[in-house]
């Protein structure tokens, strides 16, 4: 008995022994998910293409990429682009490695072709893109080889649009880029630059466009446009372009507007765009909820704190008979009264004001303002320069400059950028281009500098043109 007892104990032992040994090393053998290796940054890599790249005598319409993981095309429409240019655009697929592309339309003899993909192709697994791959071949004995590039430039603000295309025509008449599609069209980048590749040696016109309705045509004066006075020549030896784009029409509002005249309200009343103290640049407004009809500037007056009338602070009304407004006559850090009785105006069904009012402000000090001095190099008196100051992605203020230094004792603090208009006919604002008379938009430059004007302080710019 005690033989056996000792062997059930010796038993017992080695499996707490064990049990705990395997409870205490448990960390080394948990089951858990597959922590994963590096994640994959890189594109996908082309295989094999059928025809091979750059094929010559090209014939049929399919053409297959492999590659070497499982890819998929998209938004084929924005980012696949087939020269020369097609009535149709071709089918692409993807199917596991391999994207197919079937063309639409009978290709040219001796003609070299591209596909640019843009950024279409991409792996499914990470979305890694195959940028700007082209498939290029020739349904010649030889592949087109010259290249074209240049710039396209806003021409009010001198910065760049990414979502205007570069149109190349072989037709040079003056009327092709408005009744017929081009036969080779490129997109441009981020800082305006654009190149066209596989061009066979000519003579073309070439135009920038912002196509508004698709059909790859300047067919409305609100779209971006942009255009050269002559033909380029295709060499083995091209000069760079700049165009200029502009827009000859603003876009118009496609709001219904009623033509009936809207129902008068019952009482006149008015409010004043005063808001603390009164800028010594602005005027001073009153703005009326009816048009006004009678103005009768005898009742309506602005005098000092004494009461004595101001000189030249007469009332004006504006187009629409609603507004009111008194031309900055104003002294520094003064005090001033506006007395308006209640019969100075009436609006067409002869209402007037309910009662009297005297509106008491005073106006900002000369310490409210900044100074500015800006001194420019290169400039050129002969271009009619216009200093714009930007605020907003509006023309807030601007300034003919007679001189290579300018100075402004008085000007209101913030943050703005600077551009230089080269105002051709001196009429001190932006005038865009006009294709049927061949008008060049006149051009502006925004400078890379902005200035942040602080009040009471001397606000001075070196400036290079």
């Amino acid at each position: 008995m005690i033989s056996i007892k000792n062997k059930i104990l010796a038993g017992v032992g080695l499996f707490i022994s064990f049990y705990i040994f395997t409870t205490l090393n448990s960390g080394c053998a948990q089951i858990g998910a597959p922590t994963g290796g590096v994640k994959d940054t890189l594109a996908p890599i082309l295989v094999k293409a059928n025809p091979d790249l750059k094929a010559l005598n090209f014939k049929g319409n399919k053409i297959t990429l492999t590659f070497n993981e499982y890819v998929e095309v998209l938004d084929v429409q924005n980012n696949v682009l087939v020269s020369p240019l097609q009535k149709n655009n071709p089918y692409i697929n993807n199917n596991l490695k391999t994207v197919t592309i079937k063309l639409r339309d009978s290709l040219q003899p001796n003609t070299t072709y591209s596909i640019n993909f843009g950024n279409a192709i991409r792996d499914i697994n990470e979305a890694n893109i195959f940028s700007n791959f082209t498939y290029v071949f020739s349904t010649g004995n030889t592949i087109d080889s010259l290249t074209f590039s240049g710039k396209v430039l806003l021409a009010e603000t001198g910065l760049a649009d990414s979502t205007l295309s570069v149109l190349l025509y072989n037709n040079t008449n003056d009327t092709a880029v408005q009744k017929t599609r081009p036969n080779y069209l490129t997109k441009i980048k981020g800082d305006g630059s654009f190149q066209f590749n596989y061009l066979p040696e000519g003579n073309f016109k070439i135009y920038a466009l912002k196509d508004g309705d698709g059909g790859k045509t300047y067919n409305s004066k609100t779209e971006l446009f942009a255009f050269l006075d002559s033909s380029i020549s295709v060499s083995t030896q091209p000069r760079a372009v700049v165009l200029f784009a502009y827009s000859e029409e603003k876009p118009k509002d496609n709001k219904i507007i009623s033509v009936l005249k809207p129902a008068l309200e019952k009482k006149l009343k008015y409010s004043s765009n005063l808001s603390g103290t009164q800028d010594l640049l602005l005027p001073l407004t009153l703005s009326f909820n009816n048009p006004l009809k009678v103005l009768d500037t005898s009742k309506i007056s602005v005098t000092d704190s004494n009461y004595i009338k101001i000189a030249g602070a007469y009332p004006v009304t504006d187009s629409t008979g609603k507004i009111i407004s008194f031309n900055p006559i104003w002294k520094p850090g003064e005090s001033y009264l506006l007395i308006i009785n209640k019969d100075a105006v009436q609006d067409s069904a002869g209402t007037s004001l309910a009662k009297n009012d005297t509106i008491k402000f005073t106006t900002k000090k000369e310490a409210d303002y900044g100074k500015v001095l800006l001194r420019f190099k290169n400039y050129d008196q002969s271009k009619n320069p216009v200093l714009q100051f930007i605020s907003n992605q509006t023309v807030k203020y601007a300034y003919p400059l007679t001189g290579a230094e300018w100075s402004n004792s008085r000007f209101l603090p913030g943050e703005y950028e600077l551009r230089i208009l080269y105002d051709d006919n001196k009429d001190g604002i932006w005038t865009p281009g006009n294709y049927t008379t061949k008008l060049q938009p006149e051009k502006a430059i925004t400078l890379p500098q902005k200035i942040a004007v602080r009040e009471d302080w001397d606000n001075e710019r070196d400036i290079e043109l």
